[in-house]
C-alpha cells in the first residue's frame, strides 16, 4: 500500500492519474514516443495506415465506416463532426445532461447552425418520449447529437435506445463517446448513426493529441462543402489521406505512433469486452470501498458507466477537499475535482493502465487520509 514516504507510481515512477483522460499510460506507449519520425517517411505512413483502417474494428464497421483522424484534442473531432456533418440548412438537437452537451451547443452556436436543446439534469438520462415529441413537432430537425457517457458525472446514457428513435423517426444520429469508445460497446450493426467522435487519451489509453470521427462512408460523402472552417473539415481531411496517404497539415507524429502501440495492447486485453470487464471490475472496488468509507456516489448502479464515479462531497467541516487532493497526490494519486451545477462532488476516474491492486490501494489509502484529517464518515455511514 501507498504511503506518504512510498507513494504509489506507475511503471515509469509518475503518480497514478485516477481520471478520465489524460490518464495513466503504460511504459510501453511511452517508449514509443523516443524516435522521430517523418510525416512523410513510409514508414510513418504504414503506421498511420494501421491505425486508421483498425479503428472502425471496434465498432464492427468494417467496409462500412472509415477514420477521419483530427488533430488536436477531443473537442477538435466533435466539432469537426458536427460542423461538417449539420449541414448549413440543417438543424441539430442536442441532448444535454452535462458540460459536454452544452459544449456540443455551443459550437453549432458558433458555427451558425440552427439547434434545440432537451436538457436533463446532470443525474439523468435523456427522456426518450421528449425527444419523440421534440422531433415530431419539428420537421426541420436533421441531425440529433448524444453523448455517450457523460464526464461530468459519469453517467451512462442510452445511446442504442436513441439510436432506434432516432431512425424511426427519419433523423440522423451522432454521437460523442469520447469517454466510452474502446469500454462499452458500440455496435455499429445494431445501433444506427452517421458518425462516432473519439480520441487517442481515453480508453484505448494512448496519449492526447489526436482526435478522430468514424464516419459512414455515405454519410462522409455527403457533407463534401458543409464545413465551416478548412482545419476541421472531414471531408478535405478524409480526400487528402485517401489521394497521398498524409495529412494536409503536419499530424502529431509521436501521438500517433504511441496510439499505433495502445492500439496493441487494446487488442491483447480482449478488445471493448476485455477491456470494459477491467474498467467495470475498478469501479466495484472503488464504488463499493468508498461506500463502506462512507462515501455516498451521485449516481445508482443502473446509470453508472465504469469510466469516471462522481461522489457527493461530506457534509463534514473537516472534510476540505483541497487537503484531500493534496494529501492524495503526495501519495501518488491524482483525482479529478467535481463538474456538477446542482451540488459539490469530486470525480473518481477507472480508466487507464489501472488495475484492480491499483484500486484496492486507493481505497486504503482513502482511509488513511480520512483519519488525518479527523473526518469519521464510516461511524457516520
Amino acid at each position: 500500500m501507498a504511503s506518504a514516504s512510498r507513494p504509489a507510481a506507475s511503471e515509469t515512477g509518475d503518480p497514478l492519474l485516477l481520471t478520465p483522460g489524460p490518464l495513466t499510460t503504460s511504459k510501453s506507449v511511452k517508449q514509443a514516443m523516443v524516435h522521430d519520425w517523418g510525416s512523410r517517411d513510409a514508414a510513418f505512413i504504414a503506421i498511420n495506415r494501421a491505425v486508421l483502417e483498425g479503428l472502425p474494428r471496434i465498432i464492427h464497421g468494417e467496409g462500412e465506416f472509415v477514420t477521419v483522424p483530427m488533430q488536436g484534442s477531443g473537442t477538435f473531432a466533435v466539432e469537426a463532426m458536427l460542423t461538417s456533418f449539420v449541414p448549413r440548412s440543417g438543424k441539430a438537437l442536442v441532448l444535454v445532461n452535462g458540460a459536454y452537451g452544452l459544449r456540443a451547443k455551443k459550437i453549432l452556436d458558433v458555427a451558425g447552425r440552427a439547434n434545440v436543446v432537451h436538457e436533463t439534469a446532470e443525474d439523468t438520462p435523456p427522456d426518450l418520449a421528449e425527444i419523440e415529441a421534440i422531433l415530431t413537432r419539428d420537421a426541420a430537425i436533421t441531425h440529433v447529437f448524444a453523448v455517450h457517457c457523460e464526464t461530468t458525472s459519469g453517467i451512462r446514457n442510452p445511446v442504442e435506445a436513441i439510436a432506434a428513435l432516432v431512425k424511426r423517426l427519419g433523423r440522423r444520429l451522432l454521437i460523442d463517446a469520447m469517454s466510452a469508445f474502446g469500454a462499452l460497446p458500440l455496435d455499429s450493426r445494431e445501433v444506427a448513426f452517421d458518425a462516432v467522435a473519439a480520441s487517442s487519451n481515453k480508453c484505448i489509453q494512448g496519449v492526447p493529441g489526436l482526435g478522430f470521427v468514424l464516419a459512414r462512408k455515405d454519410a462522409l460523402a455527403e457533407t463534401k462543402g458543409a464545413a465551416t472552417t478548412l482545419t476541421l473539415d472531414l471531408f478535405d481531411q478524409h480526400a487528402a489521406l485517401e489521394k497521398t496517404g498524409q495529412y494536409r497539415f503536419t499530424p502529431p507524429i509521436h501521438v500517433i505512433v504511441a496510439f499505433h502501440q495502445a492500439l496493441e495492447e487494446f487488442w491483447a486485453e480482449g478488445g471493448v469486452a476485455g477491456r470494459g470487464e477491467r474498467y467495470a471490475e475498478n469501479a466495484r472496488i472503488l464504488i463499493d470501498g468508498m461506500a463502506a468509507l462512507g462515501f455516498e456516489t451521485l449516481l445508482p448502479k443502473a446509470r453508472q458507466a465504469p469510466i469516471i464515479v462522481t461522489f457527493r462531497m461530506p457534509e463534514d467541516a473537516r472534510f476540505v477537499f483541497q487537503r484531500f487532493y493534496d494529501a492524495l497526490k503526495d501519495r501518488g494519486y491524482v483525482i479529478y475535482p467535481g463538474k456538477l451545477t446542482v451540488a459539490d462532488s469530486f470525480r473518481i476516474g477507472c480508466i487507464g493502465d489501472l488495475h484492480a491492486r491499483h484500486m484496492q490501494a486507493f481505497v486504503g489509502v482513502v482511509g488513511e487520509v480520512l483519519d488525518e484529517m479527523g473526518v469519521g464518515l464510516k461511524s457516520a455511514a
